[in-house]
Formats: C-alpha cells, sequence, structure tokens
C-alpha cells in the first residue's frame, strides 16, 4: 500500500467514519479462521457457557484462547491500516495503536440483525478513537445480512439515546439508538477476505439473515494506544485514572507499559442461540412482511 493510498485512507476514514479495504485477509486465513470456529464448537478450547448442541451465535474474545484469533488480532495487513486511521483525527498521533477486544459471528441463516448502535457505547475511549475492523469470513451483502452504515453520522461525537426496538423477529435484544435521520444509510456488501474498519461513533446496524447460508465475520476492536481505557470498571474507580489492561499492543510504542499488561482469563464464553432467536420463527416473520 503507498504512502498516497494511505492517506486517501485516512483523510476518508476522518469524513465518512468507514472504509472498506478489499482483499486484505488471504483465502488460507479465512479457512484457519472457518476451521477455528469448529474447534470452538467442538469444545476443543476452554469456554465457560457452551451449550451441548453446539449451536453457537458468536464467541466472545476468542484470541483470549485460540492462537488463529490472536494472529488475526495482530494480521500485518490490518495493523497497517490502523496505524494510519485509527487516530487520524488527532493531530499528534504517531500510529500506536492496541486491541481490547474480538468476537466471532456465525450469523446462521434466520438469524436476527442488530438494531442500529454505536460501538462507543461499549466500548468508551477518551478520544474517540475506537475503531472495529470487521473481517468478512464470507461474502457479506443484502441478502446474508450485511453491515448497513450511516456516513458521516460519527463527526460529532455524540452518543445517541438508546430504546427497546420493540422488533425482536428483526432485530436482537440489544436496544437501538434513535433521534436521527437514518435515511441516507447505505449497505456495505463486500466479499470474503475484505475487511470494513469503522469508528467507534459511527452508527451502524445488520437485517436479519434472509438466505440459506452462513454469514460469518471476525470483529476486533482497537484504539489510540496513548488514550487510557475506562472499560469495564469497578463502582467507584476513578475514571481519570483507570486503564483497561488486558490488551494487545499492535503498532507502536505502549506509553503505558510501565503499568504491564493483564492476563486475559483462562476461559471464553459463547453466546448460544436462545429460543427466542429460532430460525424457523425469524423466517416466518420476514415472509409475512415485517416492518423494517
Amino acid at each position: 500500500m503507498t504512502a498516497q493510498t494511505q492517506a486517501t485512507l485516512a483523510t476518508r476514514f476522518v469524513e465518512d467514519g468507514y472504509i472498506v479495504v478489499p482483499d486484505l485477509v488471504s483465502p488460507d486465513d479465512l479457512s484457519r479462521i472457518v476451521d477455528d470456529a469448529q474447534r470452538f464448537i467442538a469444545g476443543d478450547y476452554p469456554v465457560s457457557n457452551l451449550p451441548d448442541n453446539g449451536d453457537v451465535l458468536a464467541v466472545h474474545f476468542p484470541h483470549w484462547v485460540s492462537p488463529v484469533a490472536m494472529d488475526m488480532v495482530q494480521h500485518d495487513g490490518v495493523i497497517g491500516v490502523l496505524s494510519q486511521i485509527t487516530g487520524a483525527h488527532l493531530p499528534q498521533w504517531d500510529g500506536a495503536t492496541k486491541c481490547m477486544q474480538s468476537m466471532l459471528f456465525f450469523k446462521p441463516p434466520g438469524l436476527q440483525g442488530q438494531a442500529w448502535h454505536q460501538d462507543e457505547r461499549f466500548i468508551p475511549t477518551r478520544d474517540r478513537s475506537l475503531v472495529g475492523a470487521w473481517i468478512a469470513v464470507d461474502d457479506a451483502n443484502i441478502d446474508n445480512g450485511c453491515l448497513w452504515v450511516l456516513p458521516g453520522s460519527h463527526r460529532t461525537g455524540q452518543l445517541w439515546p438508546t430504546r427497546d426496538h420493540g422488533k425482536p423477529e428483526l432485530f436482537d435484544p440489544t436496544d437501538e439508538s434513535f433521534g436521527f435521520d437514518d435515511e441516507a444509510a447505505i449497505p456495505v456488501e463486500v466479499s470474503a477476505g475484505s475487511v470494513v474498519f469503522f469508528n467507534g461513533y459511527l452508527l451502524h446496524r445488520s437485517l436479519p439473515n434472509r438466505s440459506t447460508r452462513r454469514r460469518m465475520a471476525l470483529v476486533n476492536h482497537y484504539m489510540n494506544a496513548w488514550s487510557p481505557l475506562p472499560w469495564m470498571m469497578e463502582q467507584g474507580i476513578d475514571v481519570g485514572t483507570t486503564d483497561y489492561r488486558t490488551i494487545v499492543s499492535t503498532s507502536g510504542t505502549d506509553p503505558y507499559a510501565w503499568r504491564g499488561v493483564s492476563d486475559p482469563p483462562l476461559q471464553t464464553f459463547v453466546r448460544p442461540n436462545a429460543g427466542s432467536q429460532n430460525a424457523d420463527d425469524v423466517r416466518a416473520n420476514l415472509q409475512a412482511g415485517a416492518d423494517t
């Protein structure tokens, strides 16, 4: 990737809040992710709540226990882009990044989507530098529930209010963000191996998987290494000095290395396929013309 290309990506990211880099992850790496997903389902990794039937919708923090997931957190191509865009809105940023979270989404046929939301609501950085790197393990399109984004919705740094969406046939139980005009929303259809990078304040959603095939994605979250992360704090702890340290330093120098890095737990956890997300029920509601 040339310096000019990197500068263009950074400019677009600051302006639109997201970019797509096609073919960033190789077919071999995609195969490794799929094989690794099967290892989670088979119980080959330590998982605290794996259901007996192996019916899993997502794996939380797979990089805690999986060498393959850790490799993807540190993927050279992904980190190369992140080192250009993560803090591009900060004049003195030097390209240093860190990763604090990963999630592997299976999204089988019939599964609901997730309503409008902003990732900074869940992982609050102090400098608006949260970036999701959404790796398309499968082709993602409108039919199987690709991402939708509202370009530019990150610019003000506003976190919108949330409420119960009232559409369980379309979206999972997570509250929806509301109060904005979403007419300018666009689908982000990508081929397998592409990576969608998006800012933590960008409004985004997905719709149900209406196809007959899986739509798997591995999503890792990163931020500017210079910003402390007040995440998963105990009540009463000083926000100003709190810094979540179960992290992976991914580019540049960790300015808080003197604080050490916390070891992750010895096991991770999954999101089982709950009865409220039964695929047959989802299909029936969609075929009946449910409001989208």
